[in-house]
């Protein structure tokens, strides 16, 4: 009852439900691709860390970010049903390979006078990475600011020009991990709920549950553990560290290049810990929303021993 209902994603990447605006002008999400996991030797300088001053060893998570492509300005208007878009007006620099995945419009559109919300709809390249996808992916992106004149002239300011990782989460300390877990099918109830293997002198099967439940309401309740299909479900992990955002791959590419995926080409960013996903997938990072105390870590080495 963790997670409940145990519901399969509609698509692959994930939808982020909430926004958290910090009044400075800048972009509330940022999306990557998980490249995989090393090692890492870290030096704790915190005042009141368990490990102060001592080398300790840490998984890392490598996360290849991509130039972001902005492809238009979406404008809201607050009504009964919530949120209702009014105009889009799209970007003069549009690439010819990405036109066919939008249904952009013909007749060039004019910014509304009024409007409540405006976001920015952004595409990723993934023909920049070397993994082989070719098929881009689309998210709308909110942007934080005092007023509605700064935001929008933050945004458009953004609209014909590439968006780094670098422009975004530079000062940030902790991220908020949005993506969709692996898939494993279809599973048992040990394996799906952690129900207890029985003994073998037990009747019926061993790693089965015991009952379907009381006589009494006459239906299977939905709490009663059962078979089906696992993984595949949206999660938000919380409270990321963000240890290194850099430009240069040589530092983190292993030999023979990461398992499944390959060598990192374009800008990272290293997160501490794993993340949901298996390689490959696309994850959206965004501001943390719960505050935490940070860690002053220093990197001093990072496993770059083949993966293979």
């Amino acid at each position: 009852m963790q997670v409940w209902p145990r519901k399969r994603a509609k698509r692959s990447i994930a939808k982020v439900r909430y926004w958290h605006d910090n009044n400075t002008n800048k972009l509330l999400a940022f999306i990557g691709y998980k490249a995989g996991m090393t090692h890492s030797i870290i030096r704790d300088h915190s005042p009141h860390t368990q490990y102060k001053n001592e080398d300790v060893s840490i998984p890392i998570t490598i996360i290849e970010c991509p130039p972001l492509k902005p492809l238009s300005l979406r404008f809201y208007q607050n009504s009964y049903y919530g949120l209702k878009c009014i105009a889009e007006v799209y970007s003069k620099a549009i690439p010819k390979d990405l036109k066919k995945y939008i249904n952009a419009q013909k007749k060039e559109v004019k910014e509304p006078e009024s409007f409540d919300e405006v976001r920015l709809i952004v595409s990723t390249q993934p023909h920049l990475a070397g993994f082989g996808q070719k098929r881009p992916s689309l998210i709308e992106v909110a942007a934080s600011g005092k007023n509605k004149e700064e935001k929008i002239a933050y945004l458009k300011s953004l609209l014909d020009k590439d968006i780094r990782i670098q422009d975004i989460f530079k000062e940030q300390k902790f991220l908020d991990v949005h993506g969709v877990t692996k898939g494993k099918g279809y599973q048992g109830t040990v394996k799906r709920f952690g129900v207890t293997i029985r003994q073998h002198k037990a009747e019926k099967t061993k790693r089965g549950i015991g009952t379907l439940g009381s006589w009494h309401p006459s239906k299977v309740q939905f709490t009663v553990p059962q078979a089906g299909r696992m993984g595949y479900h949206q999660r938000t992990e919380y409270n990321k560290e963000n240890l290194l955002i850099d430009a240069d791959p040589k530092k983190i590419n292993p030999k023979g290049g990461f398992l499944h995926y390959g060598m990192v080409k374009n800008d990272y960013i290293i997160l501490k810990g794993s993340i949901v996903g298996p390689a490959k997938r696309a994850v959206i990072l965004t501001p943390n929303m719960r505050k935490k105390s940070s860690h002053n870590y220093e990197i001093k080495h990072i496993s770059l021993e083949s993966k293979q």
